[in-house]
């Protein structure tokens, strides 16, 4: 089994990008942090992987809030930086990174937190 085969799922890697900006009201400019329209690197090969004994569901109104430890693999050279927002191609689930890490350059991965809970269907 090649590494390759591994990388069962895609995503889209989104850089948190600086600007100044004011909040209204008379309030100076400050620093602000937002996220572009348009991904930086898209449809990135990958691996989400859940342990199921990490995972909590808070049950609050109106949504679910799912808290788990989630161990993303990607490979060698993928530029992925903390605070990173990374969507699930295929649920469309939205996670912040943590601190990557590299392996040996032979892989990377990165833990991920979820950015919202889960709305009603």
């Amino acid at each position: 089994m090649s590494f390759e085969s591994f990388l069962d799922h895609t995503c889209d890697i989104y850089h948190l990008c600086a600007g100044e900006g004011s909040p209204g009201y008379g309030l100076p400019v400050s620093p602000t942090f937002e996220y572009p329209e348009e991904a930086d690197e898209t449809g990135v090969p990958c691996h989400f992987g859940v342990r199921a004994q990490n995972v909590s569901v808070a049950q609050t109104a109106p949504v679910n809030v799912m808290d788990a430890n989630i161990k993303l693999t990607l490979p060698a050279g993928t530029d992925i930086r903390r605070h990173d927002k990374i969507v699930d191609c295929a649920t469309g689930l939205e996670y912040t990174a943590e601190q990557p890490r590299n392996i040996r350059n032979h892989h990377m991965f990165v833990y991920v937190k979820m950015k919202n809970g889960q709305g009603a269907l």
